[in-house]
């Protein structure tokens, strides 16, 4: 069975219940030519950062992805008040004001939004028993995380090989154009050399050569078959799953290059040579749409 295709864009969060109080892990995921971290904690979960790396890196192999954890104390028999901050910040308050010579008292509205100022002291830190639930939770979120992404994933394969079998059907259609164009091919190239020669003799081996090269300057033979090959290419490659994104980039650059010297080799055979531009121009649209999407894959 393949891997799952997964977007790098994605959201998860968890919340857990313990008997210290509330732990909250939440994770938000976006395009990255790599994996890049970037940890939002508290003073009092900073010891657990290379733990949570080493969770997150196991299962995620892509995006730039912002962590967030929060352990909210329970309220405590005071009121819920951290009683040691609001003490000491008092005390600093009555001593500063004392030493201005300042007649002011402090503002119970302020000092409540003070970080901190609800729950346990912070100075307390995490228990080992914390700790792991705060991992376990970060475990959980992470594979939320990429059952949201495999989602989107599965549906941007899905845009993906739609726009693919255009791009297939274009080179084949071109493949059965070309075949109507060779007479016109070898027309224009006979009104050429008419053009070029006039009454002067030439060499009839010279002449072979220059008529070999100018048709093989004309042909698109080369440039379908390779659109039909990178097409089916591509196919296999969501087929397999995993991490397809750079994988895809190089096919899609091929398939660009190869709808652009059609372009370049379409003048002179009139409806015709409009009709192969016109499927040369859709191919090409088609392939950006698939790169725009594979840009988000991881």
């Amino acid at each position: 069975m393949s891997s799952p295709i997964r977007s790098m864009t994605g959201f998860a969060r968890v919340q857990r219940s313990t008997g210290d109080g509330e732990i909250v892990v939440s994770l938000k995921s976006v395009n990255h030519r790599g994996l890049d971290l970037h940890f939002h904690l508290g003073p009092e979960l900073d010891t657990l950062e290379n733990a949570m790396r080493v969770v997150l890196k196991k299962s995620v192999l892509r995006g730039h992805i912002d962590v967030r954890c929060s352990a909210h104390r329970a309220a405590n028999g005071s009121g819920g008040f951290n009683l040691p901050l609001l003490r000491s910040f008092l005390a600093a308050f009555r001593k500063a004001a004392s030493a201005e010579g300042l007649d002011a008292q402090p503002d119970l509205n302020q000092i409540l939004l003070l970080p901190g100022m609800f729950g346990a002291a912070a100075e307390d830190g995490l228990d080992p028993s914390t700790e792991g639930t705060i991992l376990a939770a970060l475990e959980e979120a992470t594979e939320k995380l990429n059952e949201f992404r495999a989602r989107e994933g599965a549906e941007l394969a899905g845009f993906m090989r739609q726009q693919n079998a255009a791009v297939r059907a274009s080179a084949e259609e071109m493949m059965h154009i070309r075949e109507k164009a060779v007479p016109l091919f070898q027309k224009r190239l006979t009104d050429k050399l008419r053009e070029l020669l006039g009454n002067t003799a030439i060499d009839p081996q010279r002449l072979a050569q220059e008529a070999a090269l100018l048709a093989d300057r004309g042909d698109i033979g080369e440039e379908t078959s390779r659109l039909q090959i990178h097409s089916r290419e591509i196919d296999e490659i969501l087929n397999s799953g995993g991490e397809v994104g750079k994988r895809l980039d190089f096919l899609l650059q091929e398939l660009n290059r190869e709808a652009n010297t059609i372009l370049s080799k379409t003048s002179g055979i009139g409806d015709l040579g409009l009709r192969i531009t016109d499927l040369a121009l859709a191919a090409k649209a088609a392939i950006e749409k698939i790169r725009e999407q594979a840009l988000n894959l991881e």
